[in-house]
């Protein structure tokens, strides 16, 4: 029986999946080969590691042999040619792969034969996208020349390689570390019989993660080791032990021993039988070695060969693990062989339960792996985000909050035209993003309409002036198809939906007709062929359509006069349609291709000639003759340059805009168009976009105008135009809240940084960059604002005034963050660096202090409570840390899963991964920003798409519930809680909308 025993093949030690990736440290001298009492079993092994199924049978001896028997009279035939019986088809190739620029990486030695184990290349990086930390997986394998390798045959046996996710090869000296060489064909591992050398038989430690850079950099303070109860192998854990606690080493073994359920754990020993007395030993002279076993008396440390080891109350691990021969071949009871047996089939506790877990004021000294770490998918790369050791409660179900939109900001004026009415009740009609606004100044109030679920493109008021038709862009989904909306601007009830499925990508302007009292509904769709269609929207249906075939239409319009006479204008177009019963139209061009002359505005006379204005800045008046042709009247120039808005009042008298010089002119049309008298928009506010009387129907002057740039002015001719809505109109991106009160400011690319307290604006201030970024000092007294051209600006959070500007660098500051204490401010940029600043005197005194480099564009960043730590989210969505004692990068992520965040507006991280492939929407887009709430119980996301999600936070499962709602069609760029959780900001969207949304109970 023992002879078969020795002949048993000795097999392969397994390579187990841990929690966190480890580099192998420096080989220890191996001593003599022994069987593995612990073979892996079946599921154990590896596709690329392949063994035998069982053991081979012993050789035949001679004597057994006899004459005569079938084996000496049998004759000799020649073996069989399948391809099986060709040894070489069996044996893989041993490559060793590092890692690509590192030279302290071990190695991952890997065997595989192409086309058994592995089919492809792509199926090989997929593998070593595993085993490798990567930034972006393994994607390029290089040979130790630099020269790529595009096949697996081009991987020689024995060979070694290197691994990056870039193109770019960096020359090291691959494989030494401390000055010992690692190597695919190294030293093996003691107990194996051939097998995984030992670059590859264990993992990075966090530890040796941890170890400087050959520039420098911080030491390791902590390694995650595997440690196993000697009485009951069966008992194991995982552990990150921090180096540099300042406990005992005596009280660390205690907590160490409770968490394996041992009463009075006193030594710790290798896997060799060596004692393990101090924190010391485990950073140096340990550093290679991951598993120890913990006891509760003192062992025998090693075993000389041919001596026999007394019976201790508590055996040593090297006679309980991997003995030697002779020690084996000593009374080897059945009870110890049981025991083994049991241990390696009982699963293995790689993580503890809640109730095994230490609890210690100094969370860093021991820390147990209880969850499983969350991997995430984004972009085509997964990512791994590490578990903290004590976190809230994860509640999968919606939040008990909703959001309800409270206040709108703004004004849309920078790409749109004809947005701005006055309903019978005073209050002003205009349409940001997806949102119908009705805002009241008299009561300071708004009232919104949010059936769409894109951007509105298009807006009519009904002749009764108590409905609305308006047109929205199309989206992706069924949902956020191009279509139109009649709704009532007292109830705020839709009324009536059509065009589904008839429009391309939008509507770019619709009207109602005058004559029968608005019975009829034109729509232009904004596809490459632009085409007409009059709607009875009462019932939905379609009365007729035509294509205009142009390219830019402006607008449409009834005539006032003839409900089947229609006008389309645009670039290099003016043209009637005369709608006969048979839905036919009849087209009519008046100014045609290849014209360059723009119609931007459109208005009726009294008598029903048509008055035009152009691009060029000219008013145009067109009659009809007897004969039903028309022709020019009138024309004279009132503008420089551009006309986007004409109004006739009804007394007979045309107001004008003119958009690039910003003046308004009132001509008389009773008198051939003499000019009566002009006024001129302030340079702050912009040109005119759309103009429209306070009181309709009133002969008083006051007017209401829309601007370029977003703000909405009232005023009348004889006196100046005051501002009424103030709203950026450039890309939103730089938004911030104030510490301890209901204030929020931003910053966009239209240089201006705005101060909001309430739904009021306090003051906007011009400086002299486009912004991206801004930040509110913890005192409350000072903002901060990054730049494109990498300018840092001050202001004075009071009054608006400018304090300071630094030159930072020369790209876009695109994050910017200050810590709890106030005295460092942190900036990230676009080329990767983090910049550290000195601040003093409540936030108005600044000095550069350091630079950490980095390789990845910045996007976010978060402070840790502590002010010693930052993470940052790059660009491709990777997280990263940084040291700031250290002034270095932090390259274990699992060393930093327990530090406590200061905020927490990063968009990845395992707190908040429930927002990524939730299974609850499909995940199409990105999510581009995401706060935490200052009660730490609320989590908001917004994504490229333009949907804002409020979660629960911890938001960690793919099963997190949420409230959603929709009213932007771009990318939103930023969303923040306010101070006290009530209500909550966001902007983004193709035209910089602001809005303020209150938390209410769902």
């Amino acid at each position: 029986m023992s002879r078969r025993l020795q002949s048993r093949p000795r097999l392969h030690s397994r390579n187990r999946p841990q929690a966190a990736a480890e580099p192998p440290p420096a080989p220890e001298p191996t001593p003599a080969a022994e069987p593995d009492p612990h073979p892996p079993s079946d599921e154990e092994r590896e596709p690329g590691d392949w063994r035998p199924s069982r053991p081979a049978s012993p050789p035949q001896r001679p004597d057994d042999i006899s004459e005569g028997s079938e084996a000496t009279v049998r004759p000799n035939r020649p073996e069989p040619t399948s391809r099986y019986a060709n040894l070489n088809y069996w044996k893989a190739r041993r490559v060793t792969f590092y890692r690509n620029g590192d030279p302290f990486h071990p190695g991952v030695e890997f065997r595989f034969k192409p086309g058994r184990d592995l089919a492809s290349m792509d199926a090989l990086l997929d593998r070593l996208s595993e085993r490798l930390e990567l930034p972006r997986g393994a994607r390029f394998i290089f040979g130790m020349d630099g020269d790529r390798k595009y096949r697996l045959e081009e991987l020689e046996d024995g060979a070694s390689y290197v691994v990056s996710s870039y193109k770019t090869f960096k020359a090291a000296s691959y494989g030494k570390k401390n000055g010992m060489w690692y190597g695919g064909t190294s030293g093996v591992v003691s107990g194996t019989g051939g097998g995984w050398s030992r670059a590859g038989t264990r993992k990075q430690s966090v530890a040796e993660s941890d170890a400087p850079p050959p520039g420098g950099g911080k030491p390791a303070s902590g390694r995650v080791i595997r440690i196993i109860n000697n009485m009951d192998h069966s008992i194991q854990c995982r552990v990150l032990l921090n180096l540099r606690t300042t406990q005992p080493f005596e009280e660390v073994l205690e907590d160490l021993g409770q968490v394996l359920k041992m009463s009075g754990a006193k030594r710790m020993y290798t896997i060799t039988g060596q004692e393990v007395r101090s924190f010391s030993q485990l950073r140096n002279e340990f550093a290679d070695v991951e598993t120890f076993y913990l006891g509760s008396v003192i062992v025998a440390p090693a075993l000389t060969p041919g001596v026999s080891a007394p019976i201790l109350p508590i055996e040593s691990p090297i006679r309980r693990s991997r003995s030697r021969a002779n020690v084996a071949a000593a009374p080897a009871s059945e009870d110890m062989r049981g025991r083994r047996a049991r241990s390696k089939s009982r699963p293995r506790v790689l993580y503890a339960p809640e109730g095994e877990i230490v609890r210690n004021s100094d969370y860093t000294l021991l820390e147990v792996l209880k969850e499983e770490p969350i991997r995430v998918t984004i972009r085509g790369l997964r990512r791994t985000f590490y578990p903290p050791i004590h976190h809230a409660p994860i509640d999968n179900s919606p939040p008990e909050k909703k959001m309800q939109l409270d206040w709108v900001y703004g004004y849309r004026g920078a790409d749109s035209r004809r947005n701005l009415w006055v309903l019978p009740t005073g209050e002003l009609l205009y349409y940001v993003a997806a949102v119908a606004v009705m805002y009241d100044r008299d009561e300071e109030s708004q009232r919104h309409y949010t059936g769409h679920t894109e951007d509105i493109q298009c807006m009519e008021l009904h002749p009764s002036r108590e409905l609305v038709a308006s047109g929205q862009r199309a989206g992706r989904g069924r949902r956020a198809q191009a279509h139109v909306r009649i709704w009532s601007t007292d109830t705020l009830q839709t009324l009536h939906v059509f065009g589904m499925a008839e429009f391309e990508a939008g509507v770019a302007a619709v009207a109602f007709s005058q004559l029968n009292g608005g019975s009829y509904v034109l729509a232009v769709d904004a596809g490459r062929e632009s085409i007409l269609s009059v709607w009875q929207w009462q019932w939905g249906h379609l009365l007729g359509k035509v294509a205009t075939l142009q390219e830019e239409l402006t607008g449409a319009a009834f005539h006032p006069l003839d409900d089947n006479l229609l006008i389309t204008h645009g670039k290099g177009h003016l043209t009637f349609w005369n709608r006969r019963k048979d839905g036919f139209f009849e087209r009519t061009d008046i100014i045609k291709p290849p014209s360059r002359t723009h119609v931007t505005a459109l208005q009726f006379e009294q008598d029903g000639d048509v008055v035009t204005a152009d691009s060029d800045g000219f008013i145009t008046i067109y009659s009809v003759d007897s004969d039903g042709a028309y022709f020019v009247r009138m024309e004279f120039e009132a503008h420089i340059k551009g006309i986007s808005s004409l109004v006739m009042l009804s007394e007979g008298t045309l107001i004008s805009g003119g958009e690039k010089d910003r003046k308004i002119a009132a001509w008389d049309s009773l008198q051939n168009y003499k000019r009566i008298t002009e006024t001129k928009l302030p340079e702050s506010a912009g040109g005119v976009r759309s103009i429209y009387p306070q009181r309709p129907g009133r002969n008083d002057g006051n007017l209401y105008v829309g601007t370029t740039r977003n703000n909405i002015m009232e005023g009348s001719l004889q006196r100046r135009f005051n501002q009424v809505l103030f709203g950026h109109y450039k890309q939103l991106i730089g938004l911030a809240v104030h510490p301890d009160d209901e204030m929020f400011a931003t910053a966009g690319h239209d240089k201006n940084i705005a101060l909001w307290k309430g739904h009021k604006l306090v003051f906007a201030t011009q400086v002299g960059y486009e912004c991206v970024s801004l930040a509110w000092h913890p005192g409350g007294g000072a903002l901060a604002a990054g730049s494109t051209e990498g300018h840092l600006v001050v202001l004075n959070a009071d009054a608006g005034a400018h304090v300071a500007t630094l030159r930072v660098c020369g790209s876009p500051l695109n994050t910017l963050q200050y810590n709890s204490a106030g005295d460092t401010l942190a900036i990230g940029s676009q080329n990767g660096s983090i910049y550290l600043f000195r601040v003093s005197r409540d936030g108005f005194s600044y000095k550069k202090s350091n630079k950490i480099r980095g390789a990845q564009p910045l996007v976010q960043l978060d402070w840790s409570l502590d002010g010693n730590y930052l993470q940052t989210v790059t660009a491709d969505y990777d997280l990263a840390f940084w040291d700031i004692k250290a002034l270095s990068p932090e390259k274990s992520p699992i060393a930093m899963k327990d530090v406590k965040w200061s905020t927490y507006n990063s968009t990845v991280g395992f707190l908040v991964s429930g927002m990524w492939n939730n299974r609850f929407y499909p995940m199409t887009t990105l999510i581009s920003t995401a706060s935490r709430s200052a009660a730490h119980d609320l989590l908001i996301s917004g994504d490229t798409d333009g949907y804002l999600r409020l979660f629960r936070y911890p938001c960690a499962s793919p099963k997190a519930e949420y409230n959603e709602t929709k009213v932007y069609s771009g990318a939103l760029y930023c969303a923040r809680f306010l101070f006290n959780d009530r209500c909550m900001v966001s902007a983004g969207g193709q035209d910089a909308a602001l809005m303020l949304w209150e938390l209410v109970d769902d």
